[in-house]
């Protein structure tokens, strides 16, 4: 029979419990972990939400934007047109059709 240390079971047991101790502590921080991933997936999930909202919003007044740059295109007289064009810097290339063109009568659209 092979010899042991009168308190080697002691050790033993003090060893399963810190093992065991050990063990509860990586429980608790993969816990830890999920608990904050599905906070942040949760954050991130209504920010995504939120930003296709806007992007949506967006899509639709630059739609608007854009019928209304048609319209005012077509009741622009060639004279009023010019007039803009000539406003524009020389850097800036003219745009196709002009922002804010005045309306008949003088008065700004």
């Amino acid at each position: 029979m092979a010899f042991q240390p009168p308190f080697s079971s002691l050790f033993r047991k003090r060893d399963n419990a810190s093992g065991a101790s050990v063990v509860a502590i990586d429980n608790k921080i993969e816990q830890a972990m999920d608990l904050v991933k599905n906070h942040l997936m949760y954050a991130v999930r209504e920010e995504v939400e939120i930003l296709k909202e806007q992007i949506r919003e967006l899509v639709e007044k630059n739609s608007q934007l854009e019928r209304e740059n048609t319209l005012l295109k077509t009741l622009a007289s060639p004279e009023q047109l010019e007039k803009f064009q000539s406003r524009l810097s020389p850097e800036e290339p003219a745009p196709e059709t002009p922002e804010t063109p005045e309306a008949p009568g003088g008065s700004a659209v």
